[in-house]
């Protein structure tokens, strides 16, 4: 059975970069444009050299720990979203603008859409490039989606999240036009909003998700999308808000009806009703079964038996094994720990 990670993983130490995963206050801080770019102007002639260097680091862990398709760790990024919002025209990271953001579960200072969003110079296709380089396994490149972006960013342009997420899907839509022609082979689109607001997502976007995908010049690409239901703000949170697991089966039947390939889900932290994955009849699954907010060692036990009760739902060939999201929460040693326990569970299937 084959494994995959969601995106993120623990930055080393030495890179001194703004994170939404250690700063106060938890995931959606304010990042004011300075912080991340006086971090680099800190790193000096020497930034790509530690970028590289993180990036090749972390690469050795996941393949190390036998995954399968495995992530650049996004050790570039502040943040998935921030990150890729630098690189889009019409987005003002100097005029920051409070926001409720996460169906009310953060205020937050965010960049400001000032104009047309579109896309700009190319940037994923040099950073995927560069680690597919680096690595004997396939590199997935991980990018925010439409829906995800609107949530997280502030807006004086638009009138509608509608219309605003019709420009980001199509400005998204470049990225993964040049990184399928460079020849990435994975390409995951993340909408954790799905699960905050399934009506909108029936609505509109699903429908600019597919929109991200549209005109793709390599057709064997993998099209992934990545739906959790949210992250906490520390490691060992109890309590932190979630997205209703219900809403993975309110979208579960337009989405196996879309042209994306994969769909990826967590079910570690909390189990879902199994009848979900009924639903799925064209989809391959990429099935949380690592907690990503607990520093308790995963059972092995448990992530078998987890499996093969899925396995009564879902054909193998449609079943990835992967961390519920990203493991930027988690030390290194951890986060390598919970990685090898799920190959080893893969590989006994």
């Amino acid at each position: 059975m084959l494994t995959t990670v969601i995106g993120a993983y623990p930055k080393p130490k030495y890179l001194k970069l703004p994170d939404w995963f250690n700063a106060d206050g938890g995931t959606d801080t304010q990042y004011p444009t300075k912080d991340y770019h006086d971090a680099i102007k800190k790193m000096g002639i020497e930034a790509e050299n530690i970028f590289q260097k993180a990036t090749e680091e972390v690469i050795k862990d996941q393949i190390e720990c036998g995954i399968d398709i495995i992530t650049d760790g996004e050790v570039r990024r502040e943040n998935y979203i921030h990150y890729h919002c630098r690189h889009l025209d019409g987005i003002d990271f100097n005029k920051l603008t409070k926001k409720v953001a996460r169906t009310g579960n953060y205020e937050c200072w965010l960049p400001t859409i000032t104009g047309t969003v579109k896309a700009n110079e190319a940037f994923l296709v040099r950073e995927w490039q560069l680690a597919q380089k680096m690595s004997s396994k396939p590199v997935k490149i991980t990018i925010p989606g439409p829906m995800t972006i609107t949530d997280t960013i502030s807006n004086e342009f638009y009138n509608s999240p509608k219309k605003m997420g019709e420009d980001l899907a199509e400005a998204i839509k470049v990225e993964i036009n040049r990184l399928a022609e460079a020849g990435c082979k994975y390409i995951q689109v993340d909408e954790p909003l799905f699960a905050r607001k399934p009506k909108e997502a029936i609505e509109y976007g699903i429908k600019n998700l597919e929109k991200c995908f549209e005109g793709i010049m390599n057709k064997k690409i993998d099209k992934i999308t990545h739906i959790c239901c949210g992250y906490p703000d520390k490691l060992d949170a109890v309590n932190y808000p979630k997205a209703p697991l219900n809403s993975y089966h309110e979208i579960a039947e337009i989405l196996d009806n879309s042209i994306v390939d994969s769909i990826s889900i967590e079910d570690a932290h909390r189990y879902n009703n199994l009848n979900l994955l009924n639903k799925y009849k064209n989809k391959k699954i990429i099935f949380g079964v690592l907690k990503i907010a607990s520093s308790k060692i995963d059972s092995e036990i448990d992530i078998y038996d987890r499996v093969k009760e899925a396995l009564n739902h879902i054909d193998k060939e449609r079943l990835i094994l992967a961390p519920d999201c990203g493991l930027g929460h988690l030390p290194r040693e951890l986060s390598k720990k919970k990685l090898k326990i799920m190959s080893e569970v893969a590989n006994k299937f």
